[in-house]
């Protein structure tokens, strides 16, 4: 995959490490920039990114599917779909490496409800979108995340760390923790509700 556009020796297969993205690196052109000579086709920008955001997309896709074969395709997919589809990043949302981190999970999400075709829609793992606001709101809101994580019932935060982190069903959830399927429903449903409320208190949607 990544010898379609780059030049350079490393990929995230390469470091059985994965590295940080290096956007911040002195002389490293902004990532609007290179968005931008991705919409005009340059594949050597498309190398650029790849290089920078590949240990982060491989990363969130690795920790859902605990699955190096799988997280490879999704890692294709991720890019393949930003180098046709460039335009469907709008800088005024947000910062380019959480949006693929977005689309990174979401991907291994859908693999995952592949490689289960008998699960039921209402079982699969949980997804909870980023909202891809501007840094400092993204900032307030990991903020009040941890916070109501932090205060929540420990029979509440385990099964919504291991639903959203591990990529877990519901079933999973209760055959490991031993509990009744729909009590680990139940203590779900209430995390996520306390996460709604410290995210949006004014109870607006």
């Amino acid at each position: 995959m990544r010898a379609l556009w780059s030049t350079a020796g490393i990929g995230p297969g390469s470091a059985d490490h994965p590295g940080k993205p290096d956007a911040g690196l002195p002389g490293t052109p902004a990532d609007a920039v290179l968005i931008a000579r991705i919409r005009s086709g340059e594949p050597d920008a498309m190398a650029e990114l790849y290089d920078r955001y590949s240990p982060l997309v491989y990363a969130v896709a690795l920790r859902v599917l605990a699955d190096t074969g799988t997280t490879e395709d999704v890692l294709q997919e991720v890019f393949i779909h930003l180098w046709r589809h460039p335009a469907s990043f709008d800088a005024r949302r947000g910062s380019l490496g959480p949006w693929l981190a977005v689309i990174a999970r979401h991907r291994a999400i859908d693999a995952l409800r592949k490689r289960r075709p008998q699960t039921d829609l209402e079982d699969v793992a949980i997804a909870i979108d980023a909202d891809l606001g501007g840094d400092i709101e993204q900032a307030r809101a990991v903020e009040k995340v941890r916070a109501s994580l932090h205060a929540m019932p420990d029979n509440q935060r385990k099964p919504l760390e291991m639903a959203f982190f591990e990529g877990m069903t519901h079933t999973e959830i209760a055959a490991q923790t031993g509990e009744p399927l729909g009590t680990v429903k139940t203590r779900i449903r209430a995390a996520l509700m306390a996460l709604r409320r410290a995210l949006n208190p004014d109870g607006k949607a």
